[in-house]
């Protein structure tokens, strides 16, 4: 399911190519037919979950007719898609950020949820949910507490029972309300309650949706202190930069992949420069603020956190290297780590808080589209670059091309455009110039760029910060454009386009 026909989809038996914000729709029609034909796991609904009925309700007007109309895929694909998955012995649901880049991004993931619950598909071998991370330590960031409203292990930090032994351990009193995540500290910029920032790792002025506003919220901040591998743009509005190691070959660790598997990271080089581990960092910040926190010691610091997470209690760094990495949770030094995270719903009775159906509705995207803006924009990644294109912009790729609005055969022709023709792209925020593709894999009506090379094209103009209130991320996925064409020659344009880079 993708509204853009990808390599990915090239492989698969069937493509349904649904219209940008139109997921929950086709996901509630699935779980409606799916109902009405029978195709429910009954008693593991009647087990593990509750407010089943609730579910029912919503997903009731969600009729094939509707959803074909909605997002675009034909009833009868949506229907072999249903039975299905809901005679699957095992099935498997994965997405990425074309599920969660929206207004409703949370609401995206629990009509997924819903699904799964419907039919059993979760906490068994071969089956599951699988969000598939963008980088290699997502998971582990947010393991670890990077999360306004959690605590290292998941655990809430407005529970006071969680938060006291983390007072008792650090010696400070952790604040009892959860924080801002990254959306909400812009808007606490644009209140002047914030007015200071440490940035890790991260380059917010280049990859945030309408890069305007961010950019002058970035400017207006009293104080910023950047601390990453390479002199962003970010960065180079920071008050001071602190030049970082490598975490993958120049710091000692851990790391935790999408199977939630904890492995040894090891140092095999020395960072360049004056460049230091991020941990070294934080712990001279400390000292020299009047706390001494002894030795910056990777295991020293993993073993403080398995004595105040649960779930990674049981993975020294001596069983994590004797196993090749653990799986969390793991409760002691005997326990295996959990191979399936959701296995305790098979259990009768299951321990602790059943499953709940979490109904919810189609939104459409926020910014609609219309005469002025009839175009869809959607972004992303290609196969050879990474973000915001500070890591891999600097070495070569034989699969590199430069940015590109990549357009159907069909608007192509509609707009009397040529391939390789620069033109401009308009938003109701701002606009670019960019050479045109032809992409085979969409559709009429829908464009597709990146933010690999923000300098060249700084795509990011033209999104939306429209954000889900529930998780903070904007809908990069959906943005109404139009297109303009230019007046310059198109053979002129294009030799622009190939310059060398």
């Amino acid at each position: 399911m993708d509204p853009r026909r990808t390599s990915s989809a090239e492989w698969s038996d069937t493509w349904l190519g649904l219209d940008v914000g139109s997921d929950i729709a086709l996901a509630n029609a699935v779980g409606r037919e799916i109902i009405h034909a029978g195709l429910t796991n009954t008693e593991f609904i009647e087990r593990a979950t509750f407010d089943f009925e609730a579910y029912r309700e919503k997903v009731e007007s969600y009729t094939l007719e509707y959803a074909e109309r909605e997002t675009g895929v034909p009833a009868d694909a949506i229907r072999e898609l249903a039975h299905a998955y809901g005679k699957a012995d095992r099935a498997m649901i994965c997405w990425t950020l074309g599920i969660t880049e929206h207004h409703n991004a949370v609401d995206n993931v629990l009509a997924l949820i819903n699904l799964a619950t419907l039919t059993g598909h979760v906490g068994r071998y071969g089956s599951g949910l699988n969000p598939l991370r963008g980088q290699n330590n997502v998971q582990g960031g947010g393991d670890m507490g990077a999360l306004p409203d959690r605590l290292p292990g998941f655990q809430h930090v407005e529970q006071d029972a969680l938060r006291a032994k983390f007072d008792a351990a650090w010696g400070v009193p952790v604040p009892s309300k959860k924080g801002w995540h990254l959306s909400q500290m812009f808007d606490a910029i644009e209140r002047g309650e914030l007015k200071a920032a440490y940035v890790i790792g991260e380059n917010p002025v280049q990859s945030e949706a309408d890069q305007a506003r961010t950019r002058g919220l970035v400017a207006s901040l009293d104080f910023m202190v950047v601390q990453d591998l390479f002199l962003t743009a970010t960065a180079e509005m920071a008050d001071v930069v602190l030049p970082a190691a490598a975490a993958w070959a120049e710091s000692e660790g851990t790391v935790t992949n999408s199977e939630r598997r904890v492995q040894r990271v090891r140092k095999a080089l020395d960072p360049p420069g004056e460049a230091r581990d991020d941990l070294w960092i934080i712990f001279e910040l400390a000292r020299r603020m009047g706390h001494d926190w002894g030795e910056p010691s990777a295991e020293r610091i993993w073993n403080e956190l398995r004595t105040l997470s649960p779930v990674h209690a049981g993975m020294s760094y001596a069983r994590l290297e004797a196993l090749g990495g653990i799986q969390w949770p793991c409760w002691d030094e005997t326990h295996p780590g959990e191979l399936f995270l959701h296995s305790r719903l098979w259990e009768d009775p299951v321990p602790g808080s059943r499953v709940p159906f979490v109904p919810v509705d189609h939104d459409p995207p926020v910014d609609r589209l219309d005469d002025e803006f009839p175009i869809r924009l959607t972004t992303g990644r290609r196969l050879d670059s990474y973000n915001t294109g500070v890591q891999t912009g600097s070495f070569t790729s034989p699969l590199r091309r430069g940015e590109t609005l990549d357009v159907s055969p069909e608007d192509l022709e509609a707009f009397g455009l040529a391939e390789g023709e620069r033109v401009r792209v308009v938003s109701r925020r701002g606009e670019v110039e960019v050479p045109v593709r032809v992409d085979a894999g969409l559709r009429p009506g829908l464009t597709f760029m990146t933010l690999h090379f923000q300098d060249d094209v700084a795509t990011n103009l033209l999104t939306i910060d429209a954000t889900d209130p529930k998780s903070g991320t904007a809908e990069f996925k959906a943005t109404a454009i139009r297109i303009e064409k230019l007046e310059a020659p198109v053979a002129t344009r294009l030799a622009l386009t190939l310059r060398p880079r």
